[in-house]
């Protein structure tokens, strides 16, 4: 692993920031306690932290037996001297102790107390509900966990944080995607398991309008997420739905989970200025042991002597002369060695009055990258909420706008293989006039993955209005409305500079990649809710529709042979051009659904949830389907017995649930009879040919949940723990069914009888180990227990599934060969011949299965506070198997740089050895058994970690409560240490070509006045 350095000059830059803020915040301190004169009366406002006022709040003078409570609308009056202590309590909320300071207006803000579980209010979607009444499974992550990580995707805040939820990094690249998985794989197309995302109320889609040829050569996976879009310090909370009580209000949309993202809102108050300032510096958390020149010149003399060649061939540039056999590169350092420089400026404006409140809110982010060249992330975003309320409380309002702006600059292709694979003696980059040198034509140069380019442009709007009217005390109508909006523009260009002299100067070698994209998308959900109460019994029903319609427009370039390299960005200059795709797609989604939710005593819960939704993408008589659940809860804690039999159980809820949902992620007119355009023309008109059959009976996907669960409080919930039993079955399965060739279609789309079964136990603990008025610390941990299965699949063998899939295991395994051990006579690998016919073939040796899905993962938190002083630790932990550097496929003696495991190889005969010997290309027996083993049990290991995700220290320097402006120093580490046996650049991506999770450490000041 390599230390992160600190260059002098970012290291000055703060130093003087904070020389400059720190008087700054002083001055303030002392303004605070001189300027205000003595008064004998104090009155003030006492609200939530989202503004909303507290009655019924405890007031004291902590020095007298003075006391009041705070009115209907939050308001308290009471005397006291201006050096007087005021206390304010509540249950449900933590006790807060403000000193008077000669103030005569004072706005407090009270903190939920997360170990009360009435008081704690999660956000359901379409409804809230507390955690103690709470029948289904919902996590939630809140701002002040977020705000500690270094991030710019949303999805890095979770993990580690949230059970049941399996998030994984594709890449340590500025602006790579993340991928997410909520209790596991449901569809057996890798397509159809992302979860519904949802931002203030509207649905935002993940789906990449991103072109994989164009953006595949540097990003894993290829194209864009318009996650990355979203700006993490905007945002309050994600909670996340998981059972079926939870996600069946949304239906089909939710058969993978939910992801509901709030963003934060404006409180009553005094008008409030916030700045945060943040700058870091990331290298990569780790580097491949590679050989030095000795040992890898040694490899390949070695190599050419086991083949009897003699003379070394003129091509083997690395060892006959050419090169400097003297010469020794860290190619790794070199090409993605760089330091990462991160900055984050946010600032905000927000207050207001009981009744109307606002936020507004901007920010600027830019991440460098640690590869060779000047390539950054940068993204501007601003957000305005607006929240407003009638006299009478029976009117509400609020809107909300989040725009955002993203510009990724990166080369046209990845430097990781060329660093872990380059020989430690390979030539300069540069040639004594500063040109890319060629050495005379005898290697591939890695800078001439620089001179393309890829570079995206992405926009984000996301707009919300909701409207409620209260009709009577207990009925209330409303309506949210939402739009969408999300460009992309993406370039990748190949110049001819980027071949050796003298084909550098043809620029008919040039090509580039464009692709354009824009998605619109808007909803509307009209709702009526009704909370009678009868006798000791409340209820809660809801009902509503929605209406939402999302049309994409994509256009994807292929440009060729331009008249010069300075004009490849334009496509006129281009002699050749032709259509990647030109897309133009239109979905449109309607439902009605309704809850009920009884709650009898606060000891019995029930809650029912029903919804019918409809989807343009099935056939005109499959586009209809229903969806429902139904949640059970007991609250054990309210019963005599329990209150009586065991005390130090402050709190116990059994629960359970069972429901439906479909899945549509199937992309649009799958059901259709579709053509696509050919590459032959006939009399100068380009002919058609069908791709696809038409499939009226197409339809949903099924998904059905079940789910048993228990919440405990122990010592006045001091302790809480919760467990939780899950099994999730998903059939109809949305695949190609195998057609005989006769019919000329391979297959046609069909729901299959196949069955997928995720099954596991999520368990949690939250523990405040100690709590005095000087010193605080809590401990949280999670722990998922995943399961997952091919239960049924009718004819695998004949289907095209047949070498991916096997009945009764994981869709996460992978066929290998079964690798016996290196020949002690020939030196080369054997593997074993399952079908005795004396060859190795991928299809029927290919029998040894490794299942590369977690086995268990989750996450470990400490909070401690001390005064002024706090620290936050995190470590993410996951047991699973993972391709290791064999998997490469690089051979042992040829022109390729190696781990130094390889020297554990075979040399003479009679060698017990796991590496085969050295050989060069000229050995075909040497390059099958190596491309073998490449493909065997051999090249998957131990990818298991535990990893210090995140450490946050924090000092408050100044209160603004008791100064007038608050100012909090911090520093923060992410990614700081992993603890690993992997044999790889990073267990936490599953793949060596890209660059690993970057260590940042940042240092940074939160100003508020």
């Amino acid at each position: 692993m390599q230390p992160i350095t600190i260059r002098m000059r970012r290291a000055s830059l703060l130093v003087l920031l904070y020389v400059f803020l720190m008087p700054f915040c002083a001055s303030y301190m002392q303004a605070g306690n001189v300027l205000e004169p003595p008064q004998a009366t104090v009155s003030g406002t006492v609200t939530d932290t989202s503004g909303n006022p507290l009655a019924g709040v405890n007031l004291v003078v902590e020095s007298k037996h003075i006391g009041t409570m705070s009115g209907l609308d939050g308001s308290f009056t009471i005397n006291a001297g201006p050096d007087d202590v005021l206390i304010f309590s509540m249950i449900g909320f933590k006790t807060l102790i403000v000193p008077i300071a000669g103030r005569e207006d004072i706005l407090v803000s009270l903190e939920e107390d997360v170990t009360v579980l009435g008081e704690v209010v999660l956000n359901a979607g379409y409804y809230t509900v507390s955690e103690k009444e709470r029948t289904g499974s919902i996590e939630k992550v809140t701002s002040v966990d977020i705000e500690k990580q270094p991030i710019s995707n949303p999805l890095a805040a979770l993990q580690g944080r949230v059970a049941g939820v399996d998030i994984q990094q594709n890449s340590g690249i500025a602006g790579a995607n993340f991928s997410i998985q909520i209790r596991g794989r449901n569809s057996i197309r890798t397509d159809g398991n992302e979860p519904l995302y949802i931002v203030d109320g509207v649905p935002f889609s993940s789906g990449s309008l991103g072109e994989q040829q164009t953006s595949a050569s540097i990003l894993p996976g290829g194209a864009v997420s318009p996650l990355n879009n979203l700006n993490p310090t905007d945002i309050e909370s994600i909670e996340i739905l998981k059972d079926a009580d939870a996600t069946a209000i949304y239906g089909s949309r939710g058969a993978n989970g939910v992801v509901l993202i709030t963003t934060k809102k404006g409180k009553a108050g005094r008008t409030e200025v916030q700045f945060n300032i943040l700058s870091g510096l990331g290298q990569v958390s780790n580097t491949l042991d590679l050989m030095g020149t000795s040992e890898y010149l040694a490899m390949r003399r070695e190599a050419f002597a086991n083949e009897g060649i003699d003379p070394i061939p003129d091509n083997a540039y690395d060892i006959n002369g050419t090169w400097d056999m003297d010469r020794e590169t860290d190619w790794q350092k070199v090409l993605f060695g760089k330091t990462a420089y991160l900055t984050n400026i946010q600032g905000s404006l927000s207050g207001g009055s009981d009744q109307t409140q606002f936020l507004v809110s901007g920010n600027y982010h830019r991440q460098t990258n640690v590869l060779l060249g000047d390539y950054h992330n940068d993204k501007v975003s601003a957000m305005a909420n607006l929240n407003h309320r009638s006299d009478n409380d029976r009117l509400r309002f609020q809107l909300s706008a989040n725009f955002s702006s993203t510009r990724n600059d990166l080369p046209a292709s990845g430097l990781v293989l060329s660093a872990t694979s380059l020989p430690p003696n390979a030539p300069e980059l540069y040639d004594e006039n500063g040109n890319m040198n060629w050495e005379n034509r005898t290697w591939l140069n890695p800078l001439a993955n620089l001179e393309g380019v890829y570079r995206s442009k992405a926009s984000n709007l996301v707009g919300n209005a909701r409207i409620g009217y209260r009709v009577l005390d207990n009925l209330e109508l409303s309506a949210n409305v939402g739009y969408t909006e999300t460009h992309i523009k993406e370039i990748n260009t190949w110049p001819s500079t980027r071949y050796a002299p003298p084909f550098d100067a043809i620029t008919g070698y040039s090509s580039a990649r464009h692709n354009v994209g824009q998605r619109t998308s808007w909803i509307l959900e009209p709702q009526l809710s009704w909370s009678p109460k009868l006798g000791d019994t409340r209820f809660n029903a809801l009902l509503g529709m929605t209406f939402q319609g999302q049309q994409d427009v994509r256009l994807s370039e292929s440009a060729s042979s331009f008249t010069t390299n300075s004009l490849i960005e334009n496509r006129a200059a281009a002699s050749f051009l032709s259509i990647i795709a030109d897309i133009y797609e239109e979905y449109r989604y309607q439902a009605v659904y309704g809850r009920i939710n009884v709650d009898h005593k606060g000891k019995y819960i029930l809650n029912l949830t029903g919804r019918r939704d409809g989807s343009s993408r099935f056939g005109p008589d499959k586009r209809f389907s229903n969806f429902g659940a139904i949640g059970a809860a007991w609250v054990l804690s309210n019963e005599d017995f329990m209150a009586n039999g065991l005390p130090w159980v402050s709190f116990g809820k059994l629960r359970a649930s069972y429901g439906t949902s479909g899945n549509d992620q199937i992309g649009n007119y799958q059901y259709l009879d579709t053509y696509s355009f050919g590459n032959d023309q006939y009399a100068n008109v380009v002919g058609l040919y069908p791709t696809r059959l038409f499939n009226p009976d197409f339809s949903w996907e099924s998904n059905k949940k079940l789910e048993f669960a228990l919440d405990l409080g122990l010592f006045n919930d001091r302790v809480m723990l919760n467990a939780a039993h899950y099994r999730n079955r998903s059939s109809n399965q949305l695949v190609g069914i195998p057609l005989p060739a006769t019919t000329g279609f391979s297959s046609i789309n069909a729901n299959l009888d196949a069955t997928v079964e995720n099954t596991g136990w999520e368990l949690g603990l939250h523990a405040v180990n100690l709590r005095s008025d000087a010193f605080q610390w809590s401990t949280s941990l999670n722990l998922t227990l995943p399961k997952n299965r091919l239960v049924a699949f009718p004819d695998l063998e004949g289907s095209t599934y047949a070498n991916r899939f096997v009945i009764g295991e994981p869709l996460g395994i992978t066929k290998v060969y079964q690798m016996e051990q290196v020949d002690p006579e020939t030196g080369l690998y054997e593997f074993t011949d399952f079908n005795g016919d004396g060859n190795i073939s991928s299809v029927e040796d290919k029998q040894v299965l490794r299942d590369l899905s977690p086995k268990y993962f989750g996450g470990l938190t400490n909070s401690l506070v001390y005064r002024k002083f706090s620290m936050d630790i995190l470590f993410q932990f996951t047991k699973q198997l993972g391709y290791n550097l064999w998997g490469r496929g690089a051979m042992p003696g040829r022109m390729f740089n190696q781990p130094r495991e390889v020297l554990q190889r075979w040399q003479t005969i009679g060698d017990q050895v796991e590496v085969q010997r050295f050989a060069t290309s000229s050995s075909q027996e040497a390059r099958t058994a190596n491309t073998n083993h490449s493909q065997s049990d051999a090249a998957i290991s131990d990818a298991s970690f535990i990893r210090l995700k995140n450490l946050s220290l924090s000092y408050q320097l100044s209160s603004k409560q008791d100064n007038g402006v608050g100012c909090l120093l911090f520093l923060r580490g992410q990614n700081l240490l992993t603890i690993t046996g992997y044999n790889g650049l990073d267990p936490a991506i599953r793949s060596n070509g890209t660059v690993p999770a970057l260590r940042f450490i940042t240092l940074g000041t939160q100003i508020t006045f």
